[in-house]
């Protein structure tokens, strides 16, 4: 072969070579599964233990697979949607939500339903949950009754309970105030006296703690919807040198929570699987969008905390 015609079958090698490479880039760029995860604030440490799970989860599962992004709504609904249409517009394959609101995730539902994107809704649980669209969490009521009979064992049936709710239209905030007041019923000696929404803010449910403890009205336990608040209230107690005379639980298990159990201070918490309904929630639209079958709901069970176990949990 001449010089000039192996020069020309080596510049035919090399246009075939990078021919076949770009086409096998774009081909691994096209299969790549990208998830839009839509969190409800960034400043609940919970929430933040559940981004971390998800993106640890996403890494060891599916490696280069996968591609997640994560975006704060800071706790508004009209930006939450944004987001979410937003995701549509640049194509995700799937989106994961931590509902702002959950009586205000219709239209989310819609949009990627319509577009064919799957979406999995994780921990808020909303009302409508159609074919295509699925949920990771926990059953909200449960939790709420597990503080209830710790309240009122702790109480011995009598004494004036306090409920520091969540941000009003979460599910969670409905159905654990709803499982602890079920349980209060029983006993007749028990009586719940105030309740207010702490938007599931620490400092709020310490600014509402010292209202109440203001008011002069005895107050012999706090049953809060989540740990934050939880260890709010107990800031506002220590302070009125009433820490060790009102009992006060919580929900979720945060290390903060944890950490105050350790020295002494909250009485009890429910733990609630963060990691387990990331897990579920990035595994429902990864499986349905690879064409596998996935139950529409995943429930991750709940489970008190309490001196006697909380070590296991931290």
């Amino acid at each position: 072969m001449s010089i000039k015609n192996l020069s020309r079958s080596l510049v035919l090698l090399t246009v075939l070579v990078t021919m076949v490479f770009m086409v096998g880039c774009g081909k691994e760029k096209k299969d790549k599964i990208k998830i839009g995860v839509a969190i409800s604030s960034f400043d609940d440490q919970f929430l933040i233990n559940m981004v971390d799970a998800m993106k640890a989860y996403a890494a060891e599962s599916y490696g280069e697979e996968v591609d997640v992004t994560f975006v704060d709504a800071k706790d508004d609904a009209a930006k939450q949607l944004a987001q979410v249409e937003n995701f549509v517009t640049q194509g995700v394959d799937g989106v994961v939500v931590v509902a702002v609101d959950t009586d205000a995730t219709q239209p989310m539902t819609d949009l990627c339903v319509k577009e064919g994107i799957k979406i999995a809704y994780i921990n808020r649980m909303p009302q409508n949950l159609p074919e295509g669209a699925y949920y990771a969490g926990s059953q909200e009521i449960n939790a709420g009754e597990m503080q209830g009979e710790f309240v009122s064992e702790a109480l011995n049936g009598e004494g004036n309970v306090v409920v520091l709710m969540g941000m009003l239209g979460h599910n969670a905030q409905r159905k654990r105030t709803e499982g602890a007041k079920n349980i209060f019923a029983k006993y007749p000696g028990i009586k719940v006296i105030k309740e207010q929404t702490g938007e599931w803010q620490r400092a709020k449910a310490m600014q509402i703690m010292e209202n109440w403890i203001a008011s002069g009205d005895k107050i012999d336990a706090v049953v809060s919807n989540n740990d934050e608040m939880a260890i709010g209230a107990l800031a506002a107690i220590e302070a009125s040198g009433l820490l060790g005379k009102i009992t006060v639980v919580g929900v979720d298990a945060t290390p903060d929570a944890l950490s105050s159990m350790d020295k002494g201070k909250l009485n009890a918490t429910v733990f609630q699987d963060g990691a387990g309904q990331a897990k579920g929630g990035l595994d429902a639209v990864v499986k349905s969008i690879k064409g596998e079958a996935v139950e529409q709901y995943n429930w991750i069970p709940f489970k008190l905390v309490t001196k006697e176990n909380y070590k296991d949990f931290m």
